[in-house]
This record gives structure tokens, C-alpha cells and sequence, in this order.
């Protein structure tokens, strides 16, 4: 492993084997405290051509490797990640302020994720097709069809989960024979080089997995539009992914992006219970989640008694570092708190009511709760990635659904209410990727389908899902001779 956190160390890149820096480097900061945490290599594109030829080269002779034996090496690494869980996610907290419960729990689901991954790839199997069935054909033509990897997977991971959604990208890929290369976040690509240096120790062999850092600015373009890249799977904005899927062309992708998640609350709800799903699913992680709730959409007739719930849970949510365990702690930099600043300025500017919060102390935001929200107010529209939730009343449920999809968004949303039928009515009208009954919006399990639709992202991921999407089917046509005289 790495050596552990320290100032001014200069971290590296894996390629083709070995761990290789640069002359420039860009330096990574501590959230919370005045720390240098070290220094990651800052990449040029001559630098890109060389790692994916690498990965090309060892894609070759990886996808040539049986099942079974990429398998080992998959739950090899998920031992060795839970061996150094107290490690990895001390880093975790660090690099970008996560809490420690919550670091531990990062890591210990990637184990989870990467094992589950294993298993599911030796289950996944081809199909031999009769001609017989389709009109017109007579019965001596068989297709023997066969997944088979794509190639080179270019996988780009965010910063608030640097662990978990860098191996729910490579895991996949490499259970299904691809080579990869990963772009982790600037913030984050601590985390995810010992990721790296995990799977490598498990027995990965050189060039199978290569890692890529630098300023997205400088080297972005010109990694996804690489000829060489046979799929894209990136977790993040929906403006860079936008811009990704405009500059790849035809290359296959999947993409993980915004969200405005809403919590729907009808008036015969277990208000208890829908408060309590709504804060935690809000305000965990400060809110720096994409399945966070962003929004509640509550009927008129209970919403006086939902706020007053909801504000109950607010005020008991700890401010702090991540050391103590804070649910609150600072936002990844100065930047994503200034932005939130904006929207509760523009809330309060247009007439919200303000129920708790709007302090801020450095990068940290104080849990901020608004009542009675309006649709020209930006809170309403905008994912603010941060501690704020706004509550937006409406008459019933059917301007409930109206006003959910006018989103842009469309990752989750939840519903809360007694009636089923009400629940699946909802439920099917909403134009999101997932909707959860009476449970906050949530990533997970792990091996359920998870998408977005609109702005949210393209494809499905979840363990099977993935490994299908970074595969395809080859089919093998074998025409049989009549033995008819």
C-alpha cells in the first residue's frame, strides 16, 4: 500500500505495471483543515497516449483469462479491502471530508460490491438460438451467441464517493474481460489511487487497470474522444456529461448524472416516519449525494405538520468534523458553499420561509430548512448539492406529479403514503429511473437496476446490469449440413 497520509507527498500513477510520476503536480487539500494532503501527477496528453496503449495491448491477452480466474482475483481484492478498511477510509475522510461512520461504510460496501461482482460475472452466460422459429428459415442454421468485453473502458468517478463508484465502475469492466483506465476526481484521487493499488496487489495484471490525473481542462477532450476508448462510464454533472456525449460520437457510454430528487407526501402519510426518512435522506453527507432529497412535495392539508417534524430532526443533526462524526460537516470546497450560499440568498430574497439554518462558518453550512417555496425560486430547480431542502406545498397528488416532472432531473424520487394504490399511481407517472415507497431516495442494494432519465443520465447500472453494458453479444452462426437424401 501507499504510504499513509502525509504533507507534500507526491503520489503516482499506475501504468502499464508501474507507478509513474510527473514533473508537475496539482496539489490536494484537506476540506476541514489547513493540510496539504499530498500532490497528484498533473497528465499530459503524450501521457494519455501511452496508458492507453498499455491498456490496449493488455486488454489482448486479460479477456483470453477464464471467468473463473478473473473471479479469484476480484475477491482477492475485496478481502484485502476490508483487511485495510480502517486505513482506506481514514483517507476517505481526510481527502474529502466525509464522516468516519460513513467513510467505514464506503469501504466496506465497495468489499461488498466487488465480491457480489465476482459471482455475478461467472453466472452470466450466452444462448444458442434455433433458425427454425423465425419464417422462412429451415432448421440447420444455429447461433451460438456470446458475451464478449468491449475493449477499453474509460471510467471517471466523483469525488463524493471516490471508492465505491471508482470499483462500481472497474469491477464490472474487468469481471467482463475489458481493460481500464480510470480518471478519478481531483478531490478524491487519493482514495481511489489506493483503490487502484488494491486490485493491483490482488493480482491484476500489468496494464489491466491503469489510473489517469490531471486537469480535466488540459486532457478531459482528448481522453474521451480518444479512438482508442471503447466505452465510457462517468459519474457526475450532468454539463460534463452532456459535453462528454457530445464530444465521444458514437462511442458507448453510461452515465450517472444530477438530480433533483423529490419526496412526495401525501396527506395520509405517516408523518413521523416520512420526516424522518426526509432528513437523514436529505441532510446526510451534507447533502453532497446525487440520490439525496433536494425537494419535498407535500400536500397543503399536512404540511404544517410535516415541516414541524421535519424541523424537529433538523435541529438534532450535529455540526462538526468528520473525525467526531458529524452528520454536517464542510462542503468539498469554497466554491460548491458559495453556490449554496446563492440559493438560500435567492430563497430568502423572494419570499421563503425560513424554518432553521442560513449560518455558515468557512466551508461549513449550517442545515438550512425552507417552507412554502415557490416555483421562480432557484431552490425549487436547482440541485444544490449542499444542506438545504426545500418544501413546496401542493393541492393534491396529481400537482404533486405535474410539478416533479417539470424537473430537468430525473434520477429517484420517493413517495410516502398508506395507500398502495396511490403509491404505484405515482409511482408510474413520475419520469424517474427508480421511485421508493416510503423510504428515502437511496444508491442501492447494489444489484437492483439504477438509472436516470433526462438530465440524470443514460443506461442502467447495478452489478449484472453494468457487466451486461460493458460486454456485447457476438453471435456464431454454424450451418448444419441436411442429412436429408
Amino acid at each position: 500500500m501507499f504510504q499513509y497520509i502525509k504533507e507534500n507527498e507526491n503520489y503516482k500513477n499506475l501504468i502499464n505495471g508501474q507507478w509513474i510520476g510527473t514533473e508537475d503536480f496539482i496539489k490536494i487539500k484537506c476540506p476541514y483543515k489547513n493540510l496539504i494532503l499530498g500532490s497528484i501527477p498533473k497528465m499530459k496528453t503524450e501521457d494519455i497516449d501511452k496508458v492507453i496503449s498499455s491498456a490496449k495491448e493488455a486488454q489482448k491477452n486479460w479477456s483470453s483469462i477464464g471467468v473463473n480466474e478473473r473471479a479469484k482475483i476480484l475477491h482477492k481484492a475485496a478481502s484485502l479491502l476490508e483487511a485495510n478498511c480502517d486505513y482506506l477510509s481514514k483517507i476517505l475522510m481526510m481527502e474529502i471530508g466525509k464522516d468516519i461512520n460513513s467513510s467505514i461504510s464506503e469501504v466496506k460496501r465497495t468489499a461488498d460490491f466487488i465480491r457480489f461482482t465476482a459471482d455475478a460475472g461467472k453466472n452470466l452466460e450466452g444462448e444458442t438460438i434455433s433458425a427454425d422459429n423465425f419464417p422462412g428459415f429451415k432448421k440447420n442454421k444455429i447461433s451460438f451467441a456470446q458475451r464478449v468485453p468491449l475493449g477499453v473502458v474509460l471510467a471517471i468517478s466523483p469525488f463524493n464517493y471516490p471508492i465505491n463508484l471508482s470499483a462500481s465502475k472497474i469491477a464490472p469492466a474487468l469481471i467482463g474481460g475489458n481493460s481500464v483506465i480510470l480518471k478519478p476526481p481531483t478531490q478524491g484521487a487519493i482514495s481511489a489511487l489506493h483503490l487502484v493499488k488494491i486490485f493491483q496487489e490482488a493480482g491484476i495484471p500489468d496494464g489491466v487497470i491503469n489510473t489517469v490525473t490531471g486537469k480535466s481542462s488540459q486532457i478531459g477532450d482528448y481522453i474521451v474522444t480518444h479512438p482508442d476508448i471503447n466505452f465510457i462510464n462517468f459519474t457526475g454533472s450532468s454539463q460534463v456529461g452532456k459535453h462528454i456525449a457530445k464530444v465521444a460520437g458514437m462511442v458507448p457510454m453510461m452515465m450517472e448524472l444530477g438530480g433533483k430528487d423529490a419526496a412526495i407526501v401525501l396527506s395520509d402519510a405517516d408523518l413521523a416516519d416520512a420526516a424522518d426518512e426526509i432528513v437523514s435522506g436529505a441532510f446526510s453527507y451534507s447533502g453532497q449525494r446525487c440520490t439525496a432529497i433536494k425537494r419535498v412535495i407535500a400536500e397543503e392539508s399536512i404540511a404544517d405538520d410535516l415541516a414541524s417534524l421535519i424541523l424537529e430532526g433538523v435541529k438534532k443533526l450535529t455540526v462538526g468534523s468528520p473525525e467526531e462524526g458529524s452528520t454536517i460537516t464542510p462542503l468539498i470546497d469554497t466554491a460548491a458553499a458559495d453556490f449554496v450560499e446563492e440559493l438560500i440568498d435567492d430563497a430568502i430574497t423572494k419570499g421563503a420561509v425560513m424554518l432553521h439554518g442560513n449560518k455558515r462558518s468557512e466551508n461549513t453550512l449550517y442545515p438550512t430548512l425552507f417552507d412554502k417555496v415557490t416555483s421562480d425560486m432557484r431552490i425549487a430547480w436547482e440541485e444544490p448539492f449542499g444542506p438545504v431542502l426545500p418544501i413546496i406545498r401542493v393541492k393534491d397528488k396529481f400537482e404533486a406529479i405535474t410539478l416533479a416532472n417539470k424537473s430537468e432531473y430525473g434520477l429517484q424520487s420517493c413517495v410516502f403514503t398508506k395507500n398502495i394504490n396511490d403509491a404505484f399511481y405515482i409511482a408510474n407517472k413520475l419520469e424517474v429511473g427508480a421511485v421508493q415507497i416510503n423510504n428515502k431516495s437511496e444508491r442501492g442494494p447494489d444489484n437492483f437496476p439504477f438509472s436516470g432519465v433526462k438530465s440524470s443520465g443514460m443506461g442502467t447500472q447495478g452489478i449484472k446490469y453494468s457487466i451486461e453494458a460493458m460486454t456485447r453479444l457476438k453471435s456464431i452462426v454454424l450451418t448444419i449440413d441436411s442429412c436429408e437424401s
